[in-house]
């Protein structure tokens, strides 16, 4: 094996293992409520579009729907699974399917199950999210769903 073949296969496991930080990233991001990260994960010029919870077309505009997003949803836990992500030089696309439970203050306990469909590019070497949809499957209310242990209580409408 040649130089050239072993750094282009360095630079697609390395390249692989970040965007996969990424993904998991923003599903920490949300659930911790965590500004800092949120904002590291997305270029200036990203997109998010969640239908039925927001669309932004900034990171600054991302920042203010997760913060309106966290005051609807105090409680949330993403889950992030089978990602498919195909890397062509300094630009990604990747598939991920998402189940998330969260606490909305209005309707209670939901789970949101879809799939998520991103977009990421490398400048100055930085992998970040350039844009990511979700694909909604469905939304479930769990009726009288009510944890009884644990350290996020919430007071539940039921």
């Amino acid at each position: 094996m040649n130089i050239e073949t072993l750094l282009a296969r360095v630079d697609a496991l390395e390249s692989r293992a970040a965007i996969e930080a990424l993904i998991s990233g923003y599903a920490n991001a949300f659930d911790r409520r965590d500004r800092g990260l949120l904002q590291e994960i997305w270029h200036e010029d990203a997109i998010l579009d969640l239908p039925g919870f927001g669309s932004a077309a900034s990171r600054g505009e991302i920042l203010q729907m997760a913060n309106h997003n966290w005051e609807k949803m105090p409680h949330m836990h993403h889950w992030m699974a089978n990602p498919l992500i195909e890397i062509v030089g300094d630009n990604a696309t990747a598939t991920v399917a998402a189940n998330c439970l969260f606490h909305d203050i209005e309707r209670g306990p939901v789970q949101v199950s879809g799939l998520y469909n991103d977009s990421f590019a490398r400048r100055s070497g930085q992998w970040r999210f350039l844009s990511r949809s979700f694909q909604l499957h469905y939304l479930t209310p769990l009726k009288n769903w009510v944890p009884v242990a644990g350290t996020e209580q919430f007071i539940t409408n039921n």
